[in-house]
């Protein structure tokens, strides 16, 4: 499932942004990751590869804290190669707009550049104090809709904010991941999350009066509604022969849970299963997300 959400993540995140590749095409790409890549497959790539490497950051870890750095970092990974080498991973030095595009008019201006740094900082100490204090689904969406409000860079505000809202999320104890797409969510209806998440008006004239009402129901809603989702497809997956779990992952789940990891040395005395048929055990529990592999060679172990 770890797949397909990852592939369901990119290609909504991307698509809400504009992104004209169908699903298919998607995972086309990140299926052989092609040469010669148009904006539009290099936006693709940089979406995934951010989602895999902010996963591994986060697996191998266990905490993963976000700060105004990891950002800027979320935000250089999502535009590599699609803008200037100045404006990837770094705090915007000039004024943007958010028009609408229908009425080909400017609805949004956001804060001045000038106040960026100040208010990053603002909101990750906000998170800070408000962790464990506030509902983790109420504070992620506070700080989701927050980071669209200061739009800190040229390109690329969108895809930071749903990549860091994950991040936050998995922190908080939601782990979306492995299981879902909230992309998934607002990609059904794009409008509906650009009225939800956006602002209209001067930042300034605005910042006071701003309600979040209307895109907290919407933010905890889009979370609801893909684990439902996936609460339907869990049934048909866990019948498949893919995802039996026989005596023996039984035995090698509950010794991990005990001690914390497993080596192949390890699950040998644990089972009567040759080598082969061992590193295949390792391997469909990876595949179902069960475990986890760290280290090389003879310091490999699973957790």
């Amino acid at each position: 499932m770890e797949k397909s959400a990852r592939e369901i993540s990119t290609f909504a995140s991307t698509s809400i942004e504009g992104n004209p590749l169908p699903l298919t095409d998607v995972k086309q790409i990140l299926k052989s990751t092609p040469q010669n890549l148009g904006s539009s497959e290099q936006e693709v790539i940089n979406y995934n590869k951010a989602l895999v490497n902010l996963n591994k950051k986060l697996s191998l870890r266990g905490h993963f804290s976000l700060t105004v750095e990891s950002i800027c970092t979320i935000q250089k990974q999502v535009t590599e190669k699609l803008v200037p080498i100045h404006e990837s991973g770094k705090f915007r030095l000039k004024p943007v707009f958010v028009n609408d595009p229908k009425k080909n008019q400017t609805i949004y201006w956001p804060p001045d550049a000038k106040d960026i740094p100040i208010l990053m900082s603002q909101l990750i100490e906000f998170i800070k104090i408000k962790k464990g204090n506030f509902d983790p689904l109420i504070l992620a969406g506070l700080f989701h809709k927050q980071l669209v409000i200061i739009h800190p860079f040229m390109d690329g505000n969108g895809r930071t904010s749903r990549l860091a809202t994950k991040v936050l999320l998995k922190d908080l104890g939601l782990d979306t991941f492995n299981l879902f797409s909230f992309e998934n969510y607002y990609n059904r209806n794009v409008s509906n999350y650009f009225k939800s998440v956006g602002v209209i008006g001067n930042y300034y004239e605005t910042r006071d009066s701003i309600d979040f009402t209307s895109w907290l129901e919407y933010f905890t809603d889009g979370i609801i509604d893909e684990l439902l989702r996936v609460k339907k497809l869990l049934p048909e997956i866990s019948v498949s022969p893919e995802t039996k779990l026989m005596p023996y992952h039984e035995k090698m789940l509950e010794y991990i849970e005990k001690n914390g990891f497993i080596t192949d040395r390890e699950y040998a005395k644990l089972t009567d299963r040759g080598k082969s048929t061992r590193i295949l055990d390792f391997k469909k529990l990876q595949n179902m997300g069960l475990i986890k592999r760290f280290g090389k060679g003879r310091s490999t172990y699973y957790k």
